[in-house]
């Protein structure tokens, strides 16, 4: 399969998982993500770090927000600068704003997070793969960061429903697997 061809499949797969994500009734959408808050609560992954990064839903991306009240773990929220992500620490009494893509972001004078005070990372995804490779939106943003080798050895969780698990994802050589993904039946191991 030459370049063009898997950028047209990822296209149209991309396209067909953001659809059927976005008809799923609000109530069905509402609880799997709390499946999803719950398991990652069971997970030792989880229970063990003390700053995550985590992610605003969009476009009825699994909703992590029942965990952002908890104030045992310091959240950091993404802010899309150019083509690189920044984080910043940001709590459930804090404001945020739009973004460039409609997504809310914190405000850019909100604390930093360094990466080296980060201990998991819970990745947005459109779709992952049994062998931990994800499908983002298309802007490389993640598969960037992920690259960078102050980020290399941090965990990393993707989040996803079940129907978005898939066998195998078309990937290209800069895509980065991410070490775990979870979704609303549970953990699974990339």
């Amino acid at each position: 399969m030459d370049n063009i061809d898997r950028q047209f499949s990822k296209a149209e797969l991309r396209r067909n998982l953001l659809q059927t994500r976005q008809s799923m009734p609000v109530r069905e959408w509402r609880e799997k993500s709390d499946r999803i808050c719950s398991n990652l609560q069971t997970s030792v992954l989880f229970t063990q770090a003390k700053t995550i990064l985590v992610y605003f839903s969009f476009r009825q991306e699994p909703d992590l927000s029942p965990l952002f009240a908890d104030t045992n773990y310091r959240w950091g929220f993404p802010r899309c600068v150019g083509k690189s992500l920044h984080w910043h620490i940001w709590t459930s009494e804090d404001s945020v704003q739009t973004g460039a893509y409609g997504i809310n972001e914190p405000h850019p004078n909100a604390p930093k997070i360094e990466p080296v005070d980060v201990d998991l990372i819970l990745v947005p995804c459109v779709a992952c793969d049994y062998q931990g490779y994800r499908l983002g939106y298309g802007g490389g943003y993640y598969d960037r960061l992920l690259s960078l080798s102050e980020w290399l050895t941090k965990p990393t969780i993707g989040i996803v429903f079940d129907f978005a698990y898939l066998p195998q994802l078309p990937i290209e050589p800069w895509d980065k697997p991410l070490k775990n993904v979870f979704t609303e039946t549970g953990w699974v191991n990339s």
